[in-house]
């Protein structure tokens, strides 16, 4: 399987989700960040190491391959890794057996592998930066996540998720998000995407009083983004539907009209732009 998407889209999120409604749920969950680490760390951390194997390895160590045996494996940002580390891979995926790095015979495993990335792997494949067979290999199944601006009906929703989460986590008594701040919230573009929107929960959470994140509780950024009516005695859905208007409005203004363009302003196919135009009621 392979997730596609901006980063912060919530890929590893919707990773756990699959294998929390599997067959495998009870087996480890393992997730590998495939940027920031040499060929030689990442091949140690995906295939594991026998003691000697190489200068500082002094005792034998297993791979998240051989320890998520039963579950599954999240390969984050696949895209990265390099030509060599592609053909282990690749070889590890058809025969579903791994070597050690210093290692003299394979060890079965049997795992699922879900990968993901925010590059475009079929450029990459047609430049040769990423090899076809493996590519053909990851993409069985391709799920793109859209960014939270194409789906901001569900930035309440994730909102009040994250601030249960770090409600718990930091013990603190917040129990809602006001109707004000929600506005907020849908107004703004997050560039970020479902990351940024749960750092921004969790730093109102961490440096509100709560019970309710407020407007004076978001970075400015936030907080002044500016709605086109006032969410107060406004149903969930009305408020909704107003932001995603002004929105709309603001790129067909920045285009001088051009739906099109517009379009590519808000990363939207036109398809789905014009018929949120229709459904709106945008003039």
């Amino acid at each position: 399987m392979l997730l596609l998407g901006e980063s912060g889209t919530g890929k590893e999120v919707f990773a756990r989700a699959i294998h929390n409604w599997s067959e495998r749920k009870g087996e480890p969950f393992v997730a590998i960040n495939c940027v920031g680490l040499s060929r030689e760390l990442l091949e140690s951390e995906l295939f594991g190491h026998e003691k000697g194997a190489f200068t500082g390895a002094h005792q034998l160590k297993k791979g998240k391959m051989e320890l998520a045996n039963g579950g599954t494996v999240f390969l984050d940002e696949v895209g990265d890794i390099s030509a060599e580390l592609q053909t282990k891979l690749l070889r590890f995926l058809q025969e579903r057996e791994l070597e050690r790095v210093g290692g003299t015979g394979p060890i079965p495993v049997d795992v699922r592998v879900i990968a993901a990335t925010n590059r475009d792997l079929s450029s990459a494949m047609k430049d040769g930066r990423f090899r076809e067979d493996l590519y053909y290999r990851l993409n069985v199944i391709p799920i793109t996540l859209p960014p939270l601006r194409e789906r901001i009906e569900d930035i309440p929703a994730l909102g009040q998720f994250f601030l249960r989460r770090f409600a718990l986590e930091t013990k603190k008594n917040f129990s809602d998000i006001a109707k004000d701040a929600t506005a907020r919230l849908l107004a703004y573009g997050w560039p970020g995407n479902v990351r940024e929107l749960a750092n921004v929960i969790e730093r109102a959470v961490v440096l509100g009083q709560g019970p309710e994140i407020t407007v004076y509780d978001l970075p400015l950024r936030i907080g002044s983004a500016e709605t086109t009516a006032s969410s107060n005695g406004l149903s969930y859905r009305t408020a909704l539907d107003t932001a995603r208007a002004e929105v709309i409005r603001r790129a067909l203004a920045s285009s001088q009209g051009n739906r099109t363009a517009a379009a590519r302003l808000l990363g939207l196919h036109k398809t789905h732009l014009l018929n949120l135009i229709k459904s709106l009621r945008i003039e």
